[in-house]
């Protein structure tokens, strides 16, 4: 075995496994529905051969197709991998874990989300006392001109990581389009606070603060939410929990995972 070479390189597998997994990164990296074509150029397979595996792809819940149009993308047991491989990443466990302490010393609810090619995803969503008039799920994709996750995002990240995202938002409907002056206020105002805050924006009734966790090289690694009743959010509470929510975000921050 040559060295450095990992030791499962030289030790025989299931050639079909494998190509699974081609034709599984290609719906990956289409980043969106493609047909059969899409599919096989980019796994560089034959067309009938690909085909063969996306209908055990599809059975097995890892890929799906549109009954009305035929085009192929992940299906719901990719998403469930993908998620709970999110879950498993040191931080993000530290993240929720302040999430729970958070909800309980306010009564609100708390989340965490991470960032992906789509936007902010939720990967911890736990619910306070007070009812909401939205039914979030872990896994959802957040809105980032309308939600305070979606704010911190954009202000604390560089612009090439967001631009992409935010684009495909705003063509599919999933967040309202804003002038350049006012996306440069907002992340400002979000900049300067040390927190985004929104309320009635993503959902009548809803207001929401957030507040990032960053990791020892001061990038953003996730962000800590609450969500409450909009009723509720007036300008002193606002202050309040903004404060205590940039104060458990920046505990997270200080946690060994976060500080290498």
């Amino acid at each position: 075995m040559a060295t450095g070479q990992h030791p499962l390189t030289a030790t025989p597998g299931i050639k079909s496994v494998e190509v699974a997994a081609k034709v599984l990164l290609a719906l990956e990296e289409g980043r969106g529905p493609l047909n059969l074509s899409g599919v096989a150029r980019l796994s560089g397979l034959h067309p009938a051969k690909v085909h063969r595996y996306l209908t055990s792809l599809v059975r097995t819940g890892l890929a799906s197709q549109d009954a009305i149009n035929g085009m192929y993308d992940l299906g719901p047991a990719s998403r469930d991998l993908g998620l709970e491989a999110l879950r498993r990443v040191d931080p993000a466990r530290i993240a929720a874990a302040y999430s729970v302490d958070l909800r309980n010393e306010t009564g609100h609810t708390a989340e965490v989300a991470v960032w992906s090619s789509a936007g902010p995803i939720l990967i911890a969503w736990d619910p306070g006392a007070h009812e909401l008039p939205v039914l979030v799920r872990v896994g959802s994709t957040l809105p980032l001109l309308d939600s305070a996750v979606g704010s911190v995002f954009l202000a604390y990240l560089p612009e090439s990581m967001t631009s992409e995202a935010l684009v495909q938002q705003q063509q599919r409907g999933a967040t309202r389009r804003i002038s350049a002056r006012e996306a440069k206020k907002m992340k400002a105002e979000t900049l300067a606070d040390g927190y985004g805050h929104t309320s009635n924006r993503m959902v009548l009734g809803l207001a929401s603060l957030a507040a990032p966790v960053f990791n020892a090289d001061r990038r953003l690694e996730c962000v800590l939410g609450l969500d409450l009743p909009a009723r509720m959010m007036t300008t002193k509470e606002m202050k309040r929990l903004g404060r205590l929510l940039r104060a458990t975000a920046d505990q997270a921050t200080g946690q060994p995972h976060f500080t290498g």
